[in-house]
């Protein structure tokens, strides 16, 4: 039951995150066709770049307390070795960025 409630909060904080991180580039296109000032712009932009890199975590963190856990409970080897070369991947996606 733990499980449910942790994937449930996790999605859901995920979901906060990325409707903000929208409403933060709606606000950036909008200053982008006012002509607003550039650093401003970039603040803005930097600001939605952090939201969805730690938004980018809290997925993962979703992916391995679910999916790695129930491959590991059903000593499923196979499975393991695949998620950890996805996990391995996404790092180094996210390291190059």
């Amino acid at each position: 039951m733990a499980k449910i409630s942790n994937t449930h909060e996790n999605n859901k904080q995920v979901l906060i995150a990325l409707k903000k991180s929208r409403s933060l580039l709606d606000k950036i296109i909008e200053m982008v066709e006012k002509d607003a000032y550039c650093t401003d712009i970039i603040q803005q932009n930097l600001a939605v770049i952090g939201l969805l890199k730690s938004t980018n975590l809290k997925l993962l963190e979703g992916h391995l307390s679910c999916c790695f856990v129930d491959a590991a409970k059903a000593n499923d080897e196979a499975e393991i070795e695949r998620i950890v070369q996805e996990v391995l991947t996404i790092v180094k996606t996210a390291q190059s960025k």
